[in-house]
């Protein structure tokens, strides 16, 4: 009796180590699951804090009195005029009316860099447009100068350094207690190119260069990768050479993407001399680096579909080639549509092999077609992030939220598709 009560306790303890080890398991993979979502919520806590003053701007709006003695323009329609007038003059001047005590070509100096320098530029193309508003008196909003948006919306952050004067901190401190300063929405991030200046600066360029080059990349890619993965997994023969193959596409899946940005390089540019910085050759080079990825899910789609499928659509008589297309590819589509997308927005924040095919230009005209000069988002990411400038940051963090928000997007129209498209057997 005391040895069958001793085995008892025996099991007793080891299946309280078992639980104990199942229970410990358990927490680390809860705490696991926790330090993910904690180092999510950091990161995107960290870009949003950046990012979110990059979707607004600094503008100042003034009576601008069009004076043509103060800008020594008489004919707004005589080029050479135009060439030679001091727009600049009457922005000052209309500063003046806010602070009178300010005299003098240091002040004058120091009020011109309140606003942005195409300031003078807006004078002049309103002038150019409208010559008949000479010697009136026009309200005009102004782009903010660059350390003037920046102090207006990081005053109190210490990572951003207040480059204006004092008497430039009381002028603006005062001009957006008077409402003359104001932020708003930033429509020039969505509606320009890039910049020299920040405060100027767009992502319309990169937006339009990405939608080219994944179009050129979804064109080649995607016919090329199904038609391969229907061959391998429906007509190929299986021998060393099929094995061989297969053998080199899964690398080329795990390849580090610089080698695609290489080989666009020698082949695209060097031997075939196509042009640099053009989506055409960017989509070339992504579309070498996507199809892989696509071959392999679109062979494990194909692998999903039941092998009755093939057998009841034999039995009635079709070819190997009406299986194929009529019945296996159809139900394969979904896996094939969610991998090809999976793989579409991969591509898209690539930014290795763009660099090496020069697609880092500084683009500020929108290209119209697929071989004018172009940059893409994460390229401009890269340019932005790097530039010495403290606009430039949040402008940065404000790309790569436009950035993740078309990944985003992208994987969750993949998991859209999956679920409504797929059939459970």
């Amino acid at each position: 009796m005391s040895n069958s009560s001793s085995q008892v306790e025996i099991v007793r303890q080891s299946l309280r180590r078992r639980y104990r080890k199942e229970r410990r398991f358990r927490m680390y993979g809860i705490a696991a699951i926790a330090v993910a979502l904690l180092s999510l919520f950091i990161l995107f806590a960290d870009i949003i804090g950046k990012g979110y003053t990059g979707f607004l701007k600094t503008t100042v709006t003034l009576e601008v009195e069009l004076d043509g003695d103060t800008m020594y323009l008489e004919d707004p329609t005589n080029p050479d005029e135009i060439a030679m007038a001091d727009f600049t003059a009457p922005i000052i001047a209309a500063l003046q009316t806010h602070f009178p005590e300010a005299e003098g070509s240091a002040a004058n100096r120091e009020l011109a860099r309140l606003v942005g320098s195409y300031a003078a530029s807006d004078i002049r193309d309103l002038l150019e447009a409208n010559p008949d508003l000479l010697g009136t008196i026009q309200t005009m909003e102004f782009l903010a100068h660059d350390t003037v948006s920046v102090y207006v919306k990081h005053a109190d952050n210490p990572r951003y350094t207040v480059r204006l004067s004092e008497r430039q901190q009381q002028w603006v401190d005062e001009l957006m207690e008077k409402g003359v300063i104001e932020t708003g929405f930033n429509d020039i991030l969505f509606s320009k190119g890039d910049s020299r200046e920040p405060a100027n600066a767009g992502i319309l360029s990169a937006i339009v260069g990405s939608l080219l080059t994944m179009f050129v990349t979804l064109v080649i890619s995607f016919p090329v990768g199904v038609a391969a993965a229907v061959y391998l997994e429906e007509f190929a023969p299986q021998n060393r050479l099929t094995d061989f193959i297969e053998v080199n596409i899964n690398n080329l899946a795990a390849v580090p993407s610089i080698i695609f940005g290489l080989l666009g390089l020698a082949v695209f540019i060097g031997l075939f001399g196509m042009p640099r910085s053009v989506p055409v050759v960017g989509g070339l080079v992504l579309a070498l680096m996507t199809v892989p990825t696509i071959i392999i899910s679109s062979r494990a789609a194909i692998k999903s579909v039941p092998p009755s499928i093939r057998e009841a659509a034999e039995g009635i008589g079709a070819s190997r080639m009406q299986v194929v297309l009529h019945h296996v590819v159809p139900l394969a589509m979904p896996g094939m549509l969610t991998g090809s997308i999976i793989g579409m927005a991969q591509a898209l924040g690539e930014t290795a092999p763009l660099l090496l095919i020069g697609m880092v230009a500084f683009i500020v005209d929108v290209p119209d077609g697929l071989f004018d000069a172009a940059t893409v988002l994460p390229v401009q990411i890269y340019l932005w992030a790097s530039s010495a400038e403290q606009g430039f940051i949040e402008l940065a963090s404000a790309g790569i939220m436009v950035l993740l928000t078309f990944m985003i997007s992208m994987n969750a129209l993949a998991i859209w598709l999956r679920k409504r498209l797929e059939r459970r057997w």
